[in-house]
């Protein structure tokens, strides 16, 4: 039976983050910048939870909402900032050469984002590395920690639960889940944070994934 890892997209594969704080730079200040994103971080969870909305709506409300509680007139033609600059956020240096060599050990990859589907699309053109399937929010129109991706994906791929993985940079988003699914996880690491949801495995960036893999779930 086939190998199978998932991934988170934004924070995991593409620096979600850079892209982010890029936008916030521009509109808010470099001086600013660094305080905004913290607080884009908590607001866009919780504009997700409110209700389903798509991720280019998730992305244009946080925007908002963040400009007004800074005080800024934010002008209409940059209301459509983060949604716009999405499509070019550059992948993590060390991510298509592990992905490429995870594929060459026989893993097949999937995706599960907290997105829509051309954003996605956009993402894997830039990763560069064949991916499997490709699950969305819009797809389960739900976001992250719901179930939703999850399913939608052991469903479409036929994946044996004993013989997957799922890898994510939010202990929320992903690590968290996955626990409640009785999933192996791996925690990309990268901003040093201390761990409250216990994944799997952990690790800082993704070079040695597939060592990782390997002994997650042996060939």
């Amino acid at each position: 039976m086939d190998r199978w890892a998932t991934f988170d997209c934004y924070g995991t594969l593409v620096d979600w983050n850079g892209g982010i704080l890029r936008e916030l730079v521009r509109l808010f200040g470099s001086s600013r910048a660094p305080c905004v994103l913290e607080r884009y971080h908590e607001l866009e969870r919780v504009v997700e939870e409110e209700t389903y909305r798509s991720y280019r709506d998730v992305l244009t409300l946080t925007l908002e909402r963040i400009a007004a509680a800074e005080g800024v007139a934010l002008p209409p033609a940059e209301r459509d900032a983060l949604h716009r600059s999405l499509p070019f956020w550059q992948p993590f240096p060390e991510v298509p050469a592990a992905l490429e060599e995870a594929r060459r050990r026989g893993w097949r990859l999937a995706i599960l984002s907290n997105t829509d589907r051309d954003f996605i699309e956009a993402s894997m053109q830039l990763l560069g590395v064949r991916i499997d399937l490709a699950i969305v929010a819009q797809d389960v129109q739900s976001y992250k920690p719901a179930h939703g991706h999850w399913q939608r994906f052991f469903e479409e791929s036929g994946a044996e639960r004993e013989r997957h993985a799922h890898v994510g940079a939010s202990l929320f988003h992903d690590i968290a889940p996955a626990g409640e699914l009785g999933l192996r996880s791996v925690w990309v690491n990268r901003l040093g944070e201390r761990p409250g949801s216990e994944p799997t495995r952990e690790l800082r960036d993704l070079e040695s994934l597939p060592d990782v893999l390997d002994g997650l779930v042996p060939a």
